[in-house]
Parts: structure tokens; C-alpha cells; sequence
């Protein structure tokens, strides 16, 4: 004849449950968007050129959906129940395409796998995108860019660029809000500077 549970087993088992339920009921991360670029204040000459945005190499501190938040020049944090929509990089390749695009003055633009005659690929390296609270919190974002040649393989230039914007208020908003219009300088810049280039 089988044995009937222990009401010790028993209330194990339902106290696991209960905490499970628990664990389900946590909200979700707050999910925050980069905002697309307005078109770039440029007054270069539109161009031809077919343009190629690959998706620009991070450490892996930026390389995910974790917000950055740096206490420390030597200490790195995430910004709590925070997180970016995609990862970061990702985000960063497409709102560069978008502001290249939002322009009306480049032949084509597109990232890879979208079948262009490429002419030129600008390549990127996230080297900061973070706030840093150590002396006053700031946003600051810093995009190292290099313009390729794609017929010849030749850089034609590299320059890294940066923005930085204070915090304007509390709370985790602020902070992705001061690295949105950080991120936004950079953009700008960097597609003038692009346009001017080829």
C-alpha cells in the first residue's frame, strides 16, 4: 500500500509554490529607446555614395541592455529595473542608419546583409556610453568612427567623437533622457563629418 505524503514534504512543496507565484508577480525592467536622430544640421552637398553602418564592437559592459552607470572612473554599475530595448549596439547601428537616412542627401544607406553596392562603410567602436556620477552627474557617450573605402580598403579618415549632457532631474528617465541627447550630439556630428569626408 503506498505511502501518503509527510505533512512536512507536503508544506515544503506548497511553500515552494508560493514563492515561485512570488517571483512571477516582479515587475518587469523599465524599457527605454534611443531616440531617432533629427536630420543632421549639415550643409555638405548631397552624394552619390552607397553607405554601409555594421554594427559597431563594444566591451562587454556596453555590449548588452544593461544601462551604464560608472560610480568610479575604476567601478562600473547597471542602472536598476532599467534596461535598453535591444542590445546597445544594435540600437546604436540602427539610429546611426536612421540619421543618415533622415539627411535625404546620401545615395544609399543600409547595414549588412541588404544586398547595397557599397562604397564606403563607417565603422564604429563604443568606447563610452554611460553616466558617470563621480564629480557631478553626466552623461557622456563616445563613438570612435572610422571611414572605409570599401573598393579599396583604405581608411580614409578616423576621428572619435563625443557628447556629453547633464542630468536635468532624479530618477532612471533623467539618466536615460541626458544619454539619449549625449548619444543625439554624437550622431549629428558624426554624419556631418561623414558627408563632408566622401
Amino acid at each position: 500500500m503506498a505511502r501518503q505524503p509527510s505533512l512536512q514534504i507536503v508544506s515544503v512543496s506548497l511553500l515552494a509554490m508560493l514563492l515561485s507565484g512570488c517571483a512571477s508577480l516582479k515587475e518587469p525592467p523599465a524599457t527605454f529607446e534611443l531616440s531617432a536622430p533629427p536630420p543632421a544640421a549639415t550643409r555638405n552637398a548631397a552624394t552619390r555614395a552607397q553607405i554601409l553602418i555594421p554594427e559597431p564592437t563594444a566591451a562587454k559592459s556596453l555590449d548588452s541592455q544593461q544601462i551604464v552607470v560608472r560610480p568610479t572612473p575604476q567601478t562600473i554599475e547597471t542602472l536598476a529595473a532599467s534596461q535598453w530595448s535591444d542590445r546597445l549596439p544594435r540600437l546604436v547601428q540602427l539610429r546611426l542608419l536612421q540619421a543618415f537616412q533622415n539627411t535625404g542627401r546620401v545615395g544609399a544607406v543600409g547595414v549588412p546583409g541588404q544586398g547595397l553596392a557599397i562604397d564606403y562603410q563607417i565603422v564604429t567602436e563604443l568606447r563610452r556610453f554611460e553616466v558617470t556620477v563621480d564629480g557631478g552627474s553626466m552623461a557622456v557617450v563616445e563613438i570612435a568612427v572610422k571611414a572605409l573605402n570599401d573598393k579599396t580598403g583604405v581608411v580614409r579618415a578616423t576621428r572619435i567623437f563625443r557628447g556629453t549632457a547633464p542630468l536635468a532631474g532624479t530618477g532612471n528617465a533623467a539618466y536615460v533622457a541626458a544619454l539619449d541627447k549625449a548619444f543625439g550630439e554624437v550622431a549629428d556630428e558624426i554624419v556631418g563629418w561623414t558627408l563632408k569626408l566622401i
